[in-house]
């Protein structure tokens, strides 16, 4: 495992380079026995060279698993029995990966991506949360980036559900990127996910680690669910991965006029699967996982019985608030004073209420939206 790890740690030396070092000599051990002049043959920097001959990192790898099991951590190699199967399959897949948490129920369960804008919409927010919600209800791991915007909001939806959710980062495991997302993380653990990454302890949220992060969330998934993403949205780089990966694609449909939803639309008319409800995403999924999944929800929405939310009766007050709140945009206090005609005390009643049923959604600074029901059959 050392010289997995110390490889993992070799300066300029990525996915890429590694799988052409382990197809020349055969193994990490093999690498580090390598001749000067046999490393030069393979075109490597001169750092790296030296650094493979001076077997540089063999002594700090030793130190990084101690230090990761002291963290309740645990590392995996390429050549590991554990190594997720799907993510061993794709071109140059990491030779190292470091993980927290119920790592293997959450990767051994079917797994699907789902990623998108970190600036999104109300609508997005929703959206990510929703689905994320009824995949993990489904026994479906959710994947994604611990991200802003849609990441936060499909974590979330996850471990409000109860389920599995997998938090790819682009640090070391050690590092959470962005910090306000430290207790979402925490949330992930506790509940039952996991936190995955390729970098060592340590190492610092880089702009040039995220698209191997990316590579990572569609290695491990099935298939990758896009939220939201505008033309240039590094979301659109996981999802042109996904494809590369012969991974399925899947998109949320969005306003027309919306800059969000410019690169998800465009991917729905470029032949990704149009996503409304978690089934459009389970139906996309290998021909055994659907089936494993489908028939038994299916016969459930056979009863009849209506999603979370429907036909639930509110009160006058209730249904004055309801008529001016939309998924799409949040509205403040002060505004659905103006529009209701409510009293403070009135208003903060109804919204109560409508919180407890689950069509209302809070926001911070006390502004508020419908929230998108639930399409699993309660």
């Amino acid at each position: 495992m050392k010289s997995w790890i110390s490889l993992n740690m070799t300066p300029f030396v990525g996915p890429r380079v590694a799988t052409r070092l382990l197809e020349r000599f055969g193994s990490p051990e093999a690498v580090f026995g390598a001749t000067r002049n046999e490393l030069e043959s393979m075109r490597l920097k001169s750092e790296t060279v030296d650094s493979i001959i001076r077997k540089e990192f063999h002594g700090r790898a030793g130190e990084e698993v101690e230090q990761v099991l002291a963290l309740g951590g645990d590392i995996l190699t390429l050549d590991d029995g554990d190594f997720p199967e799907l993510l061993r399959e794709i071109a140059d897949p990491p030779i190292v990966l470091y993980l927290s948490g119920e790592w293997k129920e959450c990767l051994t369960a079917p797994c699907v991506g789902v990623v998108g804008s970190r600036r999104c919409s109300t609508y997005g927010e929703n959206a990510a949360e929703m689905l994320a919600r009824d995949l993990a209800a489904a026994g479906v791991t959710v994947v994604s980036g611990l991200a802003r915007g849609i990441d936060t909001a499909a974590h979330r939806g996850a471990v409000a559900a109860g389920g599995r959710t997998v938090a790819v980062l682009g640090t070391g495991i050690d590092g959470m990127y962005p910090r306000e997302n430290a207790r979402l993380a925490r949330d992930i653990v506790e509940s039952g996910g996991a936190l995955v990454t390729q970098f060592p302890l340590g190492t610092p949220p880089l702009k040039d680690n995220f698209p191997y992060r990316n590579r990572i969330i569609s290695g491990l998934s099935h298939g990758v669910l896009l939220v939201e993403a505008t033309e240039r949205s590094g979301s659109l780089i996981t999802a042109r991965l996904a494809m590369e990966q012969n991974r399925e694609v899947m998109a949320v449909p969005g306003n027309i006029t919306s800059r969000n939803s410019m690169g998800t639309n465009y991917l729905i008319k470029s032949g990704a699967k149009l996503v409304q409800h978690w089934q459009d995403v389970v139906a996309e999924l290998p021909r055994e996982i659907a089936a494993a999944l489908l028939p038994p929800l299916l016969e459930e929405r056979e009863t009849g019985r209506p999603a979370p939310g429907a036909g639930t009766a509110v009160s006058r007050e209730a249904a004055k608030v309801l008529r001016q709140l939309s998924p799409d945009s949040e509205k403040g206090i002060d505004e659905l004073v103006d529009e209701t005609g409510l009293g403070m005390a009135e208003l903060s009643a109804a919204l109560v209420d409508l919180e407890l049923a689950g069509l209302v959604r809070a926001h911070p600074g006390m502004r508020y939206s419908v929230s998108l029901p639930s399409s699993r059959p309660s």
